[in-house]
């Protein structure tokens, strides 16, 4: 079978998009518009529901496009339904499900390309109307042009803008529990936006604001202390080459050997360093005494402590997602690094708008395939670097004494 490539913004490059499928799709206005879709308000503070929450009041523009999307699709597409969706000032986002191969009126076999195409073509005529130029005919135009990506000009030079930039993103959900959290984030926008801008101290990328005092020599030595002669000289390399690194001021070189400290990229509330740091690692040697671990991390929660952890084994899973249903701060430590345009779940936002996250990441982005799993060595790297935030071994739930002085916080 011939392999399908795509000149779009997509993640599955060899994907057949003329089949059924479920599709997140992103569509951005073009860049010189602005945001003409209308403007987020509301309340952050207040739940979904409420009167006041947070929503976005559509421009014309904002409801010529709502009600294309709503209609235009399905008339021209029966097999394609547009679901949860949201538009945005600048954006918009909607989940598409295409029930049987997408056929065109002529009784074609065509791609999602050609069906958001279609709907990019049918808003820049209703936008034309808008401005009251006069109409044009689809079928003239170049293929670039139907898809938003050029300004046409009609016989008499007259100006046509196009309302949305070149190209989609798309995201297709493989289970049931990531069409959930996509269908919540979609849902989640016009909120996060308001956190985003009430909260841009911590809501915001922060690139290398914090150098650990971790070493790349210390952890290259951490490395093969804990895996041994699985870790070669190759994987070694490839992490060294994804670490963010920063060299060490002259005062520190000698004592650190001349090798550069590991630096992370941040999001959340940076003020968390600031407290009384645990790390939180299961080791498959400490199974038997879990709840014991599980017992006095959560202890040393409630009375003040914040738990860093990468949360990868299914016992750090456990701790940490159980301190966050108590309301407990936590700093997790990020699998990858942060892109150019990052934007955490909509739990996320919520608790680092609410001072009780902070995601951390020493790591340089690097784009994974779907199933692509990191690898052991990147997982023991992420180990040392939640210790070396904390200044504590991983063992000190075992060893840490008890202190009975500490008032516990009640909690629900």
């Amino acid at each position: 079978m011939e392999t399908t490539y795509h000149s779009m913004t997509r993640r599955a490059e060899a994907h057949d998009y003329s089949r059924p499928g479920t599709y997140h799709i992103t569509l951005h206005v073009a860049e010189e518009m602005g945001a003409p879709l209308g403007q987020v308000v509301g309340n952050a503070a207040v739940p979904d529901g409420h009167p006041d929450a947070p929503r976005v009041a559509l421009s014309p523009i904002g409801q010529m496009v709502e009600h294309e999307l709503l209609g235009a699709i399905q008339s021209r597409y029966p097999m394609a339904e547009v679901h949860d969706y949201v538009v945005m000032p600048e954006h918009l986002h909607f989940l598409l499900i295409v029930k049987a191969p997408i056929i065109s009126p002529q009784g074609k076999r065509v791609p999602l390309g050609q069906v958001i195409a279609g709907f990019k073509y049918g808003c820049n005529s209703r936008y034309w109307e808008m401005l009251g130029l006069p109409p044009r005919k689809r079928q003239a135009e170049p293929a670039a042009t139907l898809d938003g990506g050029s300004v046409p000009t009609g016989s008499a030079g007259r100006v046509y803008p196009t309302l949305f930039a070149p190209g989609f993103c798309d995201v297709m959900p493989v289970s049931l529990e990531q069409l959930a959290t996509q269908r919540a984030y979609i849902q989640g926008n016009p909120r996060s936006r308001l956190l985003r801008t009430s909260h841009r101290a911590w809501l915001t990328t922060r690139r290398g604001s914090i150098t650990t005092a971790l070493t790349v020599a210390a952890l290259r030595g951490y490395l093969r202390r804990e895996c041994g002669k699985a870790t070669t000289p190759e994987a070694l390399a490839a992490i060294e080459e994804r670490l963010l690194v920063r060299p060490a001021e002259p005062a520190a070189t000698l004592a650190s050997g001349g090798s550069s400290f590991i630096a992370c990229d941040s999001y959340g509330d940076g003020a968390l360093l600031g407290r009384h740091l645990l790390p939180v690692v299961c080791h498959r040697r400490d199974s038997q005494r879990f709840a014991e671990q599980k017992a006095r991390c959560l202890e040393e929660a409630a009375t003040g402590a914040v738990l860093v952890s990468a949360r990868i084994a299914k016992g750090e899973q456990e701790i940490v997602d159980e301190a966050v249903r108590h309301g407990f701060p936590v700093v997790l430590i990020h699998d990858n690094g942060f892109p150019e345009r990052y934007h955490p779940s909509a739990a996320q936002i919520d608790l680092c708008a609410a001072g009780r996250l902070l995601l951390v990441s020493p790591w340089r982005y690097l784009y994974r395939g779907k199933g692509e799993a990191i690898s052991v060595d990147e997982c023991k790297a992420m180990n040392c670097v939640a210790q070396a935030l904390c200044r504590q071994k991983d063992s000190w739930w075992r060893t840490m004494e008890r202190n009975t002085e500490k008032q516990h916080i009640t909690h629900e």
